[in-house]
């Protein structure tokens, strides 16, 4: 489906999201968010990786107490949804893997986007409780608030200030391609898998207009990757 044409497409809109006046609308989206990447900004000035469980643990009451009633519980397309995850994970890992030492140009390793090397210490490669919060964190709880805030919130926030007047899945092209490319930006060296991620995670809500959908698809991809990292120790994927 081209995204220019759903901009005038109608349809019921799927939410559980309650008409909060002004800038409050946008807290249930956008603050579970906004504490995981502090708390991420915290760990690396402290380069204490290690405090990872920690952020789950943050992130997720911000998550229960302020965005429950947001979070939409209902996928529509549930097996569709699952293996266009597996897809996206399949396009995430594929340079890698055809071409060894892709990720070592220029492009991807340099001062701004950093590089594909693990910051996980040693120690905590085979502690458990760890490697439990990191699995649960990127399967279960990633997915929910990085869902919320890109295509819950700003894709529709681009289109106008009260965003709950945007129907899920209504885009303009400016909404399409600057949310996807705000979404590469935050995956530092996989920018570049990161931009294709968001394109299609963008076009998958243009095709269900159902965030559950995105979201389960989201998880889909993570836990198709925290399975691949535990498997072949690729921990570079778990930067």
């Amino acid at each position: 489906m081209n995204p220019e044409s759903a901009e005038t497409a109608v349809r019921e809109p799927q939410s559980r999201e309650t008409a909060a006046p002004g800038p409050r609308a946008a807290l249930p989206y956008v603050l579970p968010f906004a504490v995981f990447i502090a708390w991420l900004a915290l760990e690396r000035t402290l380069e204490a990786p290690q405090l990872y469980p920690l952020r789950v643990l943050a992130a997720g009451a911000v998550l229960l107490w302020f965005s429950r009633k947001t979070v939409p519980l209902r996928a529509r397309n549930v097996l569709s949804s699952v293996a266009f995850g597996a897809l996206v994970f399949a396009v995430w890992i594929a340079p890698d893997q055809i071409w060894p030492g892709y990720r070592s140009h220029w492009l991807f390793e340099n001062p701004l986007f950093g590089s594909a090397r693990s910051s996980l210490p040693a120690q905590v490669k085979n502690d458990f409780m760890f490697i439990l919060f990191r699995t649960v964190g990127c399967v279960a709880l990633v997915p929910v608030i990085e869902e919320l805030f890109w295509r819950g919130w700003l894709i529709r926030w681009v289109q106008r200030s009260d965003f709950q007047r945007v129907p899920l899945g209504t885009v303009t092209r400016f909404s399409f391609l600057v949310t996807a490319l705000l979404f590469a930006s935050e995956h530092g060296s996989y920018w570049d898998v990161g931009l294709l991620a968001g394109l299609a995670y963008n076009w998958w809500l243009v095709r269900t207009r159902n965030l559950a959908d995105c979201i389960l698809s989201h998880m889909a991809t993570n836990a198709c990757l925290s399975a691949w990292v535990l498997t072949t120790g690729q921990w570079q994927y778990w930067l």
